[in-house]
């Protein structure tokens, strides 16, 4: 694994933000969660993209009820098919139970998070795999920009 890249500082605001891909099998569900939750944290200082090795049809409704109990719509997302042209743009790949799906290029950092699938599970069974993920999510964010979680 590599170091990711410098956020912009006040010492170097010409560094670029780095760039997370969150991915998932349906993109329905945890990475679609995990980009929106990144994005509302990260306030622009981090890019976020989310796909799927085999995209669904639509977010899974009990994920865009949970997202909107915290405050984040996402009834407009759609599920995306992850493109090795995603992958090479990203500086921090997320995989969340895609299995070997997922391409591998040099000079990216892999991370592999297990998390429950949400697919098929009413918005009860949605809320703890959406805290989870952003207790990870506010960690990754602090890890990438030096700022507390």
């Amino acid at each position: 694994m590599t170091s990711p890249p410098r956020p912009p500082t006040p010492q170097d605001p010409t560094a670029a933000p780095p760039e997370v891909l969150f991915v998932c099998v349906h993109n329905a569900g945890r990475s679609q969660m995990a980009a929106a939750l990144l994005d509302s944290h990260a306030a622009g200082r981090v890019r976020v993209t989310s796909a799927g090795s085999a995209p669904a049809d639509s977010v899974n409704p009990a994920v865009v009820e949970a997202m909107r109990e915290v405050g984040l719509d996402i009834s407009r997302e759609f599920p995306k098919r992850l493109t090795t042209d995603a992958v090479r743009a990203a500086d921090v790949v997320i995989t969340m139970g895609c299995g070997d799906a997922c391409p591998v290029f040099p000079g990216k950092r892999y991370l592999d998070w297990k998390l429950d699938d949400p697919a098929g599970q009413g918005v009860e069974a949605v809320r703890p795999i959406r805290d989870e993920i952003d207790r990870r999510v506010r960690a990754l964010l602090a890890e990438l920009t030096g700022a507390p979680a």
